[in-house]
């Protein structure tokens, strides 16, 4: 690995012989945080957009997304990964997962799936259903954003991380893989608080990880919070530091898919470095070739993988 860290890019590249690229789906899944069934506020972090495009409500079937956003990944090439990012996909009837899975597995030279999704949306028939997909490479996202449980009440996420730890150890003794998302700059966290989220997946049988800087995001809970006082983000050093750190913490085979969050343009509210991405990420980059920062070297020779 001659990059610092193992990269998305370089496992899917080891797993499908050639570069790939995720193609984000929106297939209009709802959260039981926002239905009602756990609340209806969601996440304190999540606005209603739920990270997604919102073409499912703009009329665009899977098909028509798909046949809209590959040409690009086409044209050079890259095997083509089915993404649904938006809300939880695995949520509701097993009927209706049947369904998007059918219909994702029918896209044209569609090489692999990836669902997000909360462990608390998935169940043991759901994991043996998308077991058996029949397609090549079958990928889970889960939220867990902090191992801290009184975090997760604070933050409403509306599960505890036993259960991201039961239902990752399950999809993985499927065969599926599994990426988890850790947030640094919680309501009420530490840097030392987030580290212990990295040890806490090192400890799983995860695939990847995506680590995000918590964002005040126009219409969010948080919004309010922080328009009182009551939350103030993680400054921009403070932030490169954790990373850089949880980086020299996580066990090397796991891929970092993501080192910091992404607004969409006109929803950040705070931080205002957030805005300034690829500033954020050469000073991320900077900051481990100074250290002298690899992946997993801070953890101790002959740690294994779970």
């Amino acid at each position: 690995m001659n990059a610092p860290y193992l990269t998305l890019a370089t496992a899917f590249r080891t797993l499908f012989g050639r570069r790939a690229k995720k193609i984000p789906l929106d297939a209009g899944s709802a959260c039981p945080n926002r239905d009602g069934t756990l609340s209806r506020g969601g996440c304190v972090f999540c606005n209603a957009a739920g990270s997604g495009t919102g073409l499912y409500h703009k009329g665009f079937g899977l098909r028509a997304q798909w046949d809209r956003l590959t040409p690009p990944a086409r044209a050079r090439g890259e095997a083509l990964v089915a993404y649904l990012q938006s809300f939880s996909n695995t949520y509701g009837p097993l009927d209706r997962l049947a369904g998007l899975i059918g219909e994702l597995a029918a896209l044209p030279d569609v090489a692999g799936i990836c669902l997000g999704t909360r462990p608390d949306c998935l169940d043991a028939e759901k994991i043996d259903m998308l077991a058996g997909a029949p397609v090549d490479h079958v990928r889970l996202e889960m939220g867990l954003q902090s191992a801290r449980d009184d975090t997760l009440s604070r933050i409403n996420r509306g599960h505890d991380a036993a259960a991201l730890a039961r239902t990752t150890r399950a999809a993985a003794a499927a065969g599926l893989s599994v990426t988890v998302h850790l947030m640094a700059g919680l309501p009420g966290e530490t840097m030392d608080d987030f580290l212990a989220s990295v040890d806490f997946i090192n400890a799983l049988p995860v695939s990847g990880v995506k680590f995000h800087n918590t964002l005040v995001l126009a219409g969010a809970p948080l919004a309010a919070l922080h328009a009182a006082g009551g939350y103030v983000p993680m400054d921009r050093a403070d932030y490169v530091a954790a990373v850089c750190e949880g980086l020299a913490r996580l066990r090397p085979d796991i891929a970092v898919e993501r080192i910091n969050a992404d607004p969409a343009p006109g929803e950040l509210v705070a931080p205002d470095w957030a805005a300034d991405k690829q500033g954020l990420l050469r000073d991320i980059r900077d900051a481990l070739e100074r250290g002298g920062i690899r992946q997993g070297c801070r953890r101790e020779p002959g740690e294994a993988a779970p």
